[in-house]
């Protein structure tokens, strides 16, 4: 449980938040994009919108845009939030953010802080070693690698070659120099993953051990402060990742995240592959490199694995 020392600590980030968030959206977006004329001759002091135009096109007063800038969210109501949902251009995953956002500055009852969970429960176990010639893992909200089967640990390698445990994607791509060599496109790759963390970082600000990560994060990447202040979130549920596998090369995966609703802290990452393509063939390497290497960090046993629950 907090202390009300920390939940004014926390309280007083979140509203921060807010105000980083609107300032940054509206910061994006010119007044053509917004349909707004505009003047020949006329200088313009800030970015983007300003703050008067963003409430009059989310249908509030400035005033109360003002207001909601400040991190003052209390009673914001739903048409609010479309007003500035429409004003701003959000899409859903910013959307949802700044409902997150809104919600917790808005409370008036103490939080309690969330303990993160660690466990892999064994079902899912089961599911992800059934999944031949898919490359499968379970990452929870920060980022760390729970549970894996033999062909994602082998995937996964340099991620999971890390000393500390359990292995975190996000210390391995701003922190561990072989990221950008096993991200090909390593841009795409280091913004997905601070706007994964921004929008879990929303979501349960409460959370001590994020809260840690992104201050670790943050004290030793310039990169990762770069990124992380342009305050961009992101749902990450499908696309193309680009690797670099130390074994075998290339490989353009396909993946799917997908969440599990009875662990919701945590997540299903898949990839896979084209019957056929190169990166099929790849993947297939790969899984007999995985079955026959003498390598630690691909055993998931008691020493090296998450911990796991009964059914």
């Amino acid at each position: 449980m907090t202390t009300p020392h920390e939940d004014r600590d926390v309280r007083g980030d979140v509203r921060a938040q807010i105000r980083e968030f609107l300032t940054t959206r509206r910061a994006r977006i010119t007044p053509e994009q917004a349909g707004l004329p505009v003047y020949g001759g006329e200088r313009r002091r800030v970015p983007g919108l300003r703050r008067s135009e963003v409430a009059s096109l989310a249908g509030i007063s400035p005033e109360y845009m003002t207001k909601l800038e400040r991190g003052n969210a209390t009673g914001v109501s739903e048409s609010v939030i479309e007003g500035l949902t429409h004003a701003l251009q959000l899409d859903e995953a910013e959307r949802t953010h700044l409902e997150d956002l809104l919600r917790t500055a808005g409370s008036t009852r103490a939080l309690r802080r969330r303990p993160a969970r660690q466990k892999v429960r064994s079902t899912v176990q089961r599911i992800l070693d059934s999944m031949a010639g898919t490359a499968a893992l379970v990452l929870n909200g920060r980022l760390d690698v729970l549970a894996t089967n033999d062909l994602g640990a082998a995937l996964y390698s340099p991620v999971l070659a890390a000393q500390e445990q359990p292995a975190n994607t996000a210390k391995f791509v701003f922190l561990d120099p072989a990221a950008t060599r096993f991200f090909r496109d390593y841009d795409q790759a280091a913004n997905d993953t601070v706007a994964l963390l921004r929008a879990e970082a929303g979501r349960d600000p409460y959370d001590r051990d994020l809260s840690d990560l992104i201050g670790q994060l943050s004290t030793r990447s310039e990169d990762f402060r770069r990124r992380w202040a342009a305050h961009n979130v992101r749902i990450h549920t499908s696309g193309v990742k680009l690797f670099h596998h130390p074994v075998v090369g290339d490989l353009d995966l396909p993946f799917e995240s997908l969440p599990l609703p009875a662990d919701p802290t945590q997540s299903l990452l898949v990839y896979t592959a084209e019957r056929g393509s190169p990166s099929h063939d790849a993947l297939h390497l790969l899984a007999s490199w995985g079955a026959t290497a003498d390598d630690p960090f691909l055993r998931r046993d008691a020493e090296h694995g998450a911990p796991r629950e009964g059914d």
